[in-house]
Order: C-alpha cells, then structure tokens, then sequence
C-alpha cells in the first residue's frame, strides 16, 4: 500500500483541524499554531518528545533529516508512515500524544514559565551563565531583548563572542536549531550587529 499526501492529510483529519505551511523541505502541520507533523511526499513524521522519542524509536521509526544547501540537521520528528501502512494498533495514540505535547510545548513557551535559558533550543547551561553574566537573566528578558541585543550584550561583556552565538540565539527567540535559519534572515541579523 502506498500513501500519498492525501492520504496522510485524510488521516490526520479524524484528530481535528489543521493549517499547513511550508516548513523543512516538507509541510508542517499545526494545531493552533503549534507544529504537530511534517509531510513530505511520501512521508508523515509526527513530533517527537518526552517518553515518545523512546516510543518512537521502538518501533523503528525514524527521525527527519532536513537538509540544507550546505548542512543537514535532524530534528525530533518521526516517521509513522510505516506504522499507517500496517494500521499499527499504537498509530492512533501516538499521533495524539504528538498532538498533545505540541500543544503543550506551545502553551509552555508562551507563558514562559518554569522555562530556563538552558531550556530554549540551542541553549545549554554553560551559555545560560554566560548570559546571567551579561545581565540577561531569564526567558522572559532574552525574548523581549531578541538575539541581536542579546548578542550585543554578551559582546561588551566577553569583549568578543563568535557569529555562532548570534545564530544561536535567533535559533532559540524561532523555537528552532539555528541551523535551520534562513540564509536571508541570518544576512538581516549581520547587518543589526554592524
């Protein structure tokens, strides 16, 4: 049996609406505004995470590679399109749960409560006490300063800070691993920074 976009979109309908946009070399679905699944051609991969990262590799699914120009990065989402072509008995309740933490992780990054710096994408605890240092002490401050301030900060505080750290940054404000910025924004960035 072979699925088609339609198919998966058929399929994804029976857990309510949706919005698509172009996102990965694919289609990202949301759930008001939270990124659910991507879609590809031939391919459904559904949002990874908590105790469904372990599920998902479980069963063999694997997990989605977006390749850039010059890079590839992997990103928490996986393949179910095996499991739809067999009507996997555990397909339906994972792809809820997919859903479900979506929502979660969404609802989380807005309130931006109990979220460290350390917690946001690309961010790890070393950077987070770097930041603390150049008097940016908590989600709330990065967001509302954004990465080029950010960046600006840790510079006057450090005397330098590598190009990486802007990325990085612009990764974390778009909920995303900075490699998957666009060429045009990262040009955008350098140009605030001169």
């Amino acid at each position: 049996m072979h699925l088609f976009k339609e198919d998966f979109l058929h399929y994804l309908e029976s857990f309510g609406s949706f919005d698509q946009r172009s996102m990965f070399g694919g289609t990202g679905l949301f759930d008001d505004g939270a990124m659910f699944a991507i879609m590809t051609g031939d391919a459904l991969f559904m949002r990874g995470g908590d105790s469904l990262n372990d599920a998902y590799t479980a069963l063999d699914c694997e997990k989605y590679i977006h390749v850039k120009r010059s890079s590839t990065a992997e990103v928490n989402y996986y393949d179910i399109t095996d499991l739809l072509k067999a009507r996997h008995a555990e397909c339906d309740q994972l792809v809820k749960q997919s859903i479900e933490l979506a929502r979660k992780e969404k609802a989380s990054k807005q309130a931006g409560k109990n979220v460290r710096l350390r917690d946001l994408p690309n961010m790890r605890l070393t950077l987070e006490r770097i930041l603390k240092k150049a008097g940016v002490p908590d989600v709330d401050t990065f967001m509302s300063m954004g990465p080029v301030e950010v960046y600006k900060k840790v510079q006057a505080c450090q005397g330098e800070a590598e190009i990486k750290l802007l990325w990085m940054f612009a990764g974390a404000v778009k909920n995303m691993h900075w490699t998957l910025l666009d060429d045009g924004y990262k040009q955008t960035l350098l140009k605030q920074i001169a």
